[in-house]
C-alpha cells in the first residue's frame, strides 16, 4: 500500500478526490441557484428571503473554497469549469424561480441531494482514515440538516 505525504493510502485518496470533485460540482450548481434566487425572488417574503439567500450563497462560497482546498490537500486537482460542474452534478438547476415557496423547496431539495453526497463521502473518508475530510463532512451535514429543518418549518411541513 502506497502512502501519501499525509499518511493516507494514495488510491483511497484518489477516490476521495473524485468524490470531493463531485461535491464541489454540486455546490457550484447550488451556489448559482442561490444567486438566481437572491436576484429574482418576488412577493411578500422578498425582504426575508432576499437576505436569507444571500446568507446561504455566502456560506456556500466558503464551503466551495474549503472543498477545493481539501482536494488540493489530498494532492488532487479541483474541477473548475462550468462544463465540469454540469457534467458532475445531480443538484437540480433552478431557472427563473421567483416564487417564495418554489424557491425554498429548491433549496431544500438541493440540500437533501448535497447531504446524500456528503454521507457517501463520510463513509469513504472513514474507511480511508481521512479525519480531515471526515470532520469537514460531519460539520457540513450537521449544519445542513438544521437548515433543512428550519426551511421545512418555514414551509409549514
Amino acid at each position: 500500500m502506497s502512502k501519501s505525504i499525509l499518511g493516507l493510502d494514495k488510491k483511497e485518496s484518489a477516490n476521495l478526490v473524485d468524490n470531493l470533485n463531485g461535491l464541489l460540482s454540486n455546490f457550484q450548481i447550488y451556489y448559482q441557484n442561490l444567486r438566481g434566487l437572491h436576484w429574482n425572488i418576488k412577493g411578500k417574503n422578498f425582504f426575508e428571503l432576499h437576505v436569507k439567500f444571500e446568507e446561504f450563497y455566502t456560506d456556500s462560497q466558503v464551503k466551495i473554497d474549503d472543498i477545493a482546498e481539501r482536494i488540493l490537500t489530498l494532492q488532487g486537482k479541483p474541477l473548475h469549469t462550468f462544463t465540469d460542474y454540469i457534467n458532475h452534478s445531480s443538484v437540480p438547476v433552478g431557472k427563473d424561480v421567483s416564487n417564495d415557496v418554489e424557491a425554498v423547496n429548491l433549496v431544500v431539495s438541493s440540500l437533501s441531494e448535497l447531504l446524500k453526497i456528503e454521507r457517501e463521502i463520510l463513509d469513504v473518508s472513514d474507511e480511508a482514515n481521512d479525519e480531515g475530510t471526515n470532520s469537514m463532512m460531519s460539520d457540513f451535514i450537521a449544519e445542513q440538516e438544521k437548515t433543512i429543518w428550519m426551511l421545512n418549518s418555514w414551509l409549514g411541513k
